[in-house]
């Protein structure tokens, strides 16, 4: 440890040794428009603060600007227009290699002013949905760079808010208030895609690496309860992410290694005249490079290999309005071998059977849309995409001197075509209505043979091919009683053809600043969640040996959210927001038969239990209070300290109500950073993070019992009633940022569970022996970073 941190404070003094003294400067530039409408704004000034002479412009027909020869460094803009709120974006980072494209919306006065009243732009706190105004907040792309522990990963940055945390270190899955990660749904650019993550799984919503990539993302929301009525098909919470447009003036290149693989990404105009741009970046893993350097990646001694590529074409038009093409896509792969089974004891079995594994996942999707304005208060938008999962996984038991067994044979496909409308209209500065309709179909193709416990000879659980459509459709209506004081209320509804299942879903909330720097929210609504696809189509015999799927008329799971906040600002650096929340989960999938089995517990792995006569007789109940408080970046200086205790709780067919798999009670992060400017075209960073959670609720083994068996038997009576010790990890980054001449070179070295504190993953039972092992997660791992761009 003291020698890295040597090495970092000499490679320090050398590269800023050989700093020159020029004084570089960038283009600030961007689009403005109005908040409710989305249409541009012209005349709106946009000024450099304190600049000397000053640098301002003033927006044109297309709401476009251009702030030139912006000094390098952290800058800070005001924008002001007659009849709406100013807004003041603070800390911008301006390098000398791309230009800062920035996309500003502006909030029209309801009561217009004499005075100034100026916004602090879109607060990170709060929502670019301007319908989610009750636990919701934006993920920022540079504190995604900025943050420690986080990997370049979206899902690993929100773990750092108020009210999530993770489910392990080699996964990105993340429990929000006490739900299971399979109720998270992820959102791009107006669609809902796949799971974004590489070995993934078709029903899950994490995995061990990110195919989203922080470099192609633009600023996007994160909400946690209490969702409006455009997001459906969800009883957790939504990731609404947006991926930004390339440079539509010039080409811009950038180049990266480090954790998340070799990158190498380009933008650019594809017609200056007309403003089109296309922007495309690809990554390839760099995990078997590391790996034979010593580190470990919670995979034991196999090697992970993963692919992806983001891309997004922008085509606007004079009259026809602006057409949009984007894709995302992943391919990944891992063989475990038998040696490494008994070398690692990561992946034991549960009859103590030494396996050859192979694990094979391709995710994409690729999404069109139109926006189309019919006048400067209304617009309409069409969607359509084609988007697929792939994941193909194997078992074959191995005994010396004879064939390999086939154990487990699981192989699903989903292909989902999307299409769907939606409107905007702004009747005035208080009222704004919002509509759409969508279809999701998809087309499923499902295998699963496997050999069940104490048994030897292979099963089907699944084998079927089918077609299964989910129509939804929202309305939201927004309503300013003033500029203090706002609501949205509105009706979210869907219906699954498969089983001709329906869910009418209301949604209300309402914002009410009652001082300058202080308000409260509220917000309630009822929300709805298919099944794990594959769960509908696992199959028995009945008597005759004919084939029956007992959970195929299942209904949604549903989830009543009531949040309670109160936000205040003590200056424009300083805030701290709290909220309270209650949930009440009903129609949850547990087994006919009276037992402790709820799908509440699962989707946080690579695979659903195999229960087939399940029924919606399964409930729950999530309550909590949570607290952040934040400093901004001001003068180099942030932090952020967010503090989460809640109870989960769930009652399977037996009537017995237990902690849920996701129940740790409490969770603590703290996290924060100092940015020095060395001069004026170089900068150090230090940040740190420090996580303390409950720790994961398990099912004691029966070990007595799997002795006897000769496989794995848990204590079903007593599900979940035991808890690992806490999990703490303390993470410690140290960056640099180099500015030359039209390139700006970054390096990081994210020091990850500094203490290599050993926390605890799972334990497993060597039913042969009855010997119990423990499996730790991460380790000490230092996750180095170099990015050039140009």
């Amino acid at each position: 440890m003291k020698n890295i941190i040597i090495f970092i404070l000499a490679l320090l003094y050398v590269l800023n040794s050989k700093a020159q003294t020029t004084v570089f400067t960038q283009t600030v530039k961007g689009i403005v428009t109005d908040e409710q409408s989305g249409h541009t704004l012209a005349g709106v000034t946009v000024m450099l603060e304190n600049s000397a002479p000053a640098i301002t412009a003033v927006s044109d027909a297309n709401g476009t600007f251009h702030l030139n020869h912006v000094p390098i460094g952290r800058q800070n803009i005001i924008v002001t227009a007659s009849g709406y709120d100013h807004a003041y974006l603070a800390n911008i980072e301006v390098t000398s290699s791309k230009e800062v494209v920035l996309d500003i919306k502006l909030k029209e006065q309801v009561k217009k002013l004499d005075e100034v009243r100026i916004t602090s732009g879109k607060s990170k706190l709060k929502a670019l949905n301007e319908a989610a105004i009750v636990s919701a907040r934006q993920l920022s792309t540079d504190e995604a760079f900025r943050y420690s522990g986080t990997r370049n990963d979206p899902s690993r940055m929100a773990q750092n808010f108020a009210g999530v945390s993770g489910t392990n270190d080699g996964r990105n899955d993340i429990i929000i208030r006490g739900n299971s990660p399979a109720g998270v749904l992820w959102r791009m650019d107006g669609i809902d895609i796949p799971n974004p993550n590489h070995f993934s799984t078709l029903g899950a919503t994490g995995g061990p690496v990110s195919i989203l990539n922080i470099n192609t993302l633009k600023n996007s929301d994160f909400l946690t309860s209490a969702f409006p009525s455009q997001y459906g098909n969800a009883v957790a919470g939504v990731f609404d992410l947006k991926l930004r447009n390339g440079n539509n003036e010039k080409p811009e290149f950038l180049g990266e290694m480090g954790f998340n693989g070799f990158e190498f990404g380009a933008e650019g105009p594809i017609n200056k005249q007309t403003k089109s741009s296309y922007m495309v970046d690809y990554r390839y893993s760099m995990v078997a490079t590391l790996q034979n350097l010593g580190f470990s990646f919670g995979t034991g001694s196999a090697t992970p290999y993963y692919q992806d590529g983001t891309f997004k074409i922008n085509l606007p038009t004079k009259k026809s309005g602006t057409f949009s093409i984007f894709g995302l896509g992943g391919e990944s792969h891992i063989h475990f071998s038998p040696e490494s089974q008994g070398k690692d004891n990561l992946y034991s079995t549960n009859d103590g059977s030494v396996r050859d594994r192979n694990f094979k996942s391709l995710t994409g999707v690729i999404g069109a849309s139109h926006t189309y304005f019919f006048n400067t208060t209304a617009s309409g938008k069409f969607i359509f995409a084609v988007s697929g999962l792939s994941s193909k996984y194997t078992e074959a038991i191995v005994n010396s001197g004879e064939p390999n067994k086939p154990a487990y044979y699981k192989n699903n496909q989903q292909v989902k075509y999307t299409a769907g409308y939606s409107i905007n209209k702004k009747f005035n500065a208080q009222d704004q209505l919002t509509a759409g309709i969508t279809a999701d179909f998809n087309v499923l193709s499902l295998r699963q043979d496997y050999i069940k416990d104490g048994d030897s000879v292979l099963s089907t659980l699944t084998n079927n091919t089918q077609n299964a459509t989910l129509l939804k459709a929202y309305i939201n209506l927004g309503h300013r009683f003033n500029d203090l004081f706002s609501s949205n209320l509105g009706i979210y509804a869907q219906d699954f053809t498969l089983n001709n299942h329906t869910s009418i879903e209301p949604r209300w909330n309402i914002k009410y600043q009652f001082k300058p720097n202080q308000s409260f929210s509220f917000g309630a609504g009822l929300h709805s969640q298919t099944q794990p696809l594959e769960v509908y189509f696992y199959q028995t015999k009945d008597n005759n040996g004919n084939v029956t799927y007992t959970n195929h008329d299942l209904d949604f799971v549903k989830s009543v959210h009531t949040v309670l906040g109160y936000d205040i600002n003590f200056s424009k650096v300083f805030r701290l927001k709290s909220e309270i929340y209650a949930q009440y989960l009903y129609n949850a999938a547990v087994e006919k038969t009276a037992s402790s089995f709820s799908m509440l517990n699962s989707g946080a792995d690579f695979y659903f239990p195999d229960k087939t006569n399940l029924i919606n007789d399964g409930k729950g109940y999530n309550y909590g209070a949570e607290l952040t408080v934040e400093h901004f970046l001001h003068k180099g200086l942030y932090y952020l300290i967010t503090i989460s205790v809640f109870e989960s709780k769930y009652k399977g067919s037996d009537n017995v109500w237990r902690n849920t798999a996701f129940n740790s009670n409490y969770v603590l992060n703290a996290l924060g950073g100092k940015e020095f400017h060395l001069n004026n075209k170089t900068s150090f960073g230090i940040d740190t993070k420090l996580t303390v959670t409950g720790g994961q609720r398990y099912t004691p083994f029966d070990i007595t019992a799997s002795q006897a068996a000769g496989y794995v038997i848990y204590q079903d009576d007593k599900a979940y009633s035991l808890q690992h010790s806490d999990y703490l990890r303390w993470d410690l980054k140290f960056s640099y940022t180099r500015n030359l001449k039209r390139v700006t070179q970054k390096w990081y070295v994210d020091l990850q569970n500094l203490t290599d504190r050993k926390n605890i993953y799972i334990q497993t039972l060597n039913p042969k022996t009855g010997a119990v092992s423990q499996i730790n997660q991460m380790g000490f791992f230092p996750n180095i970073n170099y990015q050039i761009t140009f």
